[in-house]
């Protein structure tokens, strides 16, 4: 209570003694966090090292590029990392993924203004990640102001399970979020799964029937991604059963091989193009 009464002790006060030369230092140091992990997002790198000590060579391409950024500019570099407090550094992880959450809040409230109020489609398919957790994803498809057609994926939503009265509301939870009305929407694109696609209970006759005008189509990804399933497998099939077969794929691929070399199509050098053994270990390159 003593503490607590003791105004030289509050955090108001504490703010107030702190110089202007501190204030902007912290700025720069928090927009130069802040410009790495924009840089790392749009790239879809990741932030985090395997050994992250100061003793390591690499620790990770977050804290080295921060490092970089403070050698070729020396305003930077005098206020950051080891330079500054280890309460100040703005470059832990949870520093990092608040960076990351405010950077996803801004890139999808920049979607949504773009988007405009009008209508979409919308993409959607689950998985389960790493951990084992099902998770589901959400695109959006739709025509911008200067009529270009626009495709942004905008988040991951954990689902507890996979029937589609639950993946239903986990979408229209999402869209709710982000101030979008499930009747703007305009098209439906999912797998062939029976909890998708089902006549009568699937998600798109669940959403069919609140907004007649969600046209469903089948993903197109999905459906290039089973014929390329079966034409491997009957290629593997074909192929893998039949020495014959093995030894007619060969003599056509040298074939081929040889005219392209001769068009000019394709360049030879030694252990270029080469099927046989190697020759040596270095060969291997």
């Amino acid at each position: 209570m003593l503490d607590l009464m003791n105004q030289s002790q509050s955090i108001c006060t504490s703010f107030d003694k702190q110089s202007e030369k501190e204030k902007s230092e912290s700025r720069h140091h928090l927009s130069a966090s802040i410009s790495v992990a924009r840089f790392l997002l749009r790239l879809g790198l990741p932030f985090r090292g395997h050994d992250e000590s100061q003793s390591s060579t690499n620790r990770g391409i977050f804290l080295e590029l921060l490092r970089w950024y403070g050698d070729i500019d020396r305003d930077v570099g005098s206020i950051i990392l080891e330079n500054t407090p280890t309460n100040e550094m703005m470059c832990f992880p949870n520093i990092q993924k608040d960076i990351v959450d405010a950077c996803a809040k801004e890139t999808i409230k920049a979607i949504i203004e773009d988007l405009d109020g009008d209508f979409f489609g919308i993409l959607v398919d689950e998985s389960k990640d790493i951990s084992h957790e099902e998770q589901m994803t959400l695109v959006l498809r739709y025509v911008n102001k200067e009529g270009k057609f626009i495709e942004r994926f905008v988040g991951i939503v954990h689902v507890s399970n996979k029937s589609a009265m639950s993946l239903k509301k986990a979408i229209y939870s999402f869209l709710s979020n982000h101030s979008l009305s499930p009747t703007q929407i305009r098209g439906q694109g999912y797998d062939g799964a029976s909890n998708m696609q089902g006549e009568l209970n699937g998600v798109k006759t669940l959403i069919l029937n609140d907004c007649p005008s969600a046209y469903w189509i089948h993903c197109f990804a999905h459906q290039l991604q089973l014929c390329d399933d079966l034409a491997v497998t009957n290629i593997l099939n074909i192929v893998g059963a039949s020495f014959k077969h093995r030894d007619l794929l060969r003599g056509h691929q040298a074939k081929k091989l040889e005219e392209f070399l001769k068009s000019g199509e394709l360049h030879t050098r030694r252990g270029l193009n080469q099927e046989c053994g190697l020759q040596r270990p270095d060969d291997t390159r």
